[in-house]
């Protein structure tokens, strides 16, 4: 991934993705290599104009006919507008009504901070979509979604970034029996140890990522040692079991136990001390928010970072890929969206109503808002427009959908939605960000992590890890 250079890049399964995994409060056994497309390298991606005002692609979602649901659905979405991890909450607040819009035949009414309250018909059946902030704070998650749920009557929730903020609407969409679709919630706990059946995903899982950034390093980069530092808490014990799987399963070894420190660790010298001068190929952290830079400096300054050991990372959004990435120009590595990789018509809207409403290219986790959307009209058009829990779940499970990143399948025995992720080599930033060169496209299918009286539910999906 790094190439031979070993280029000095934190392997930071970015649990900044870590919102999108994390927070702080963050079908066939697969018994071979996730399932590989090789794709022809394509021009390096450029920004679409800032002055784009063009209209969305007409392949819009035929209008559809025959659906009402009587006095209409109400969907919240809840997200952080204004926390700490806003700039991830901007994704979805952009991609949800592009999502509606597309999937309903309408116009997009802007994101949801200038439209805050939005309505989309699907035939005879009105959907009212309205916004929520919850500044990453699981107890203002907590009083949107029962504000949404007791005041505004929604049958659905889409949230949250946090993935401990979103464990809370989990609990809530169980409490008052609605919905959740997660997004872009990645801790596996959601559709594992917590699974509750009124909860979907909508985006990929870190086991998924787990996957997809294992195989590349084992499979295709050679490299076969690791070891790994965690926040002592649910996404980080999610995490380091994913990557000890998944790496473990394409053949690599971890040469230590995993290292776990509390999420609000400052002085990282104690726990750093075991991993000192491994003689690891690579040195995996997950990890959530400000402690991430001390983090990385007492790797630094104790050696578990040095000439012999390798670093590299997925890549991550637009805006970061500068900064941690800036000098890794030439890298290949995996990233779980970037607007330039797939080529269907979901993603070419998105990528023209981002232009004209927000002046700039999808993000990172743009499309898994536009997927949530997605999934939320293909459900009612499954339900006939019945938005009652109930009919919502059996709408759901086994659901595809073609969305911005191709497929979506809601796997019927868990929910994950097993999604496409993308090898990418990093070609150059222009004045919008990172420019790359599609390398090729995975689609890992993870374990069943359930556990208890749902176990049952797995069927003959590998359970609690990939060798089953």
């Amino acid at each position: 991934m790094l190439k031979a250079t070993k280029l000095l890049m934190l392997l930071v399964v970015l649990a900044m993705l870590a919102a999108a995994c994390g927070g702080d409060d963050d079908e066939a056994t697969p018994d071979t290599l996730p399932e590989t497309t090789d794709a022809a390298p394509a021009e390096t991606t450029t920004a679409a104009p800032a002055e784009t005002t063009t209209a969305a692609p007409a392949e819009t979602t035929a209008a559809p006919t025959g659906i009402s649901c009587g006095d209409g659905v109400t969907v919240g979405v809840i997200t952080d507008q204004s926390g700490a991890l806003a700039i991830y909450g901007a994704h979805i607040n952009r991609g949800v009504p592009i999502g509606f819009a597309y999937a309903t035949g309408s116009d997009v009414q802007g994101d949801g901070l200038s439209a805050s309250e939005q309505t989309y018909m699907l035939d005879d059946c009105e959907i009212r979509v309205v916004f929520k902030d919850d500044q990453s704070n699981a107890e203002l998650s907590a009083t949107a979604a029962r504000e949404l749920v007791e005041v505004e009557g929604a049958q659905i929730i889409i949230g949250s970034v946090s993935s401990g903020v979103t464990a809370t609407l989990q609990e809530i969409a169980r409490e008052n029996n609605v919905i959740l679709i997660a997004a872009p919630a990645a801790a596996t706990d959601l559709t594992g140890s917590t699974f509750d059946p009124n909860t979907f995903r909508a985006s990929r899982s870190n086991y998924q990522d787990g996957m997809a950034i294992c195989d590349q390093f084992v499979n295709n980069d050679g490299f076969q040692t690791f070891v790994q530092i965690a926040p002592d808490y649910s996404f980080g014990y999610g995490g380091a079991q994913a990557y000890e799987d998944a790496c473990t399963f394409f053949g690599g070894e971890f040469l230590q136990e995993t290292v776990f420190a509390p999420a609000d660790t400052t002085d990282f010298t104690s726990y750093m001390t075991p991993l000192a001068e491994s003689g690891a190929d690579a040195f995996l952290v997950t990890w959530a928010g400000g402690g991430f830079v001390p983090l990385l400096q007492t790797a630094i300054d104790l050696s578990v970072i040095n000439d012999t050991t390798v670093l590299g990372s997925p890549f991550v959004d637009n805006v970061v890929m500068p900064a941690f990435f800036g000098n890794a120009v030439g890298t290949t590595s995996v990233i779980l969206y970037h607007y330039g990789a797939p080529d269907n018509p979901a993603n070419d809207y998105l990528i023209a109503n981002q232009a004209a409403v927000g002046g700039t290219n999808p993000d990172l986790f743009d499309a898994d808002g536009m997927n949530a959307a997605m999934m939320v009209v293909e459900a009612l058009k499954a339900s006939g427009g019945a938005a009652d829990a109930d009919s919502l779940k059996a709408a759901l499970e086994g659901l595809s959908f073609e969305g911005p990143k191709g497929l979506i399948e809601v796997r019927a025995e868990d929910h994950m939605a097993i999604q496409d992720m993308y090898v990418v080599t990093l070609t150059g930033f222009d004045d919008a960000g990172p420019l790359y060169e599609n390398v090729a496209t995975v689609r890992p299918e993870p374990p069943c992590l359930l556990e208890g009286e749902f176990t049952a539910r797995c069927g003959d999906l590998p359970v609690g890890s990939l060798g089953g």
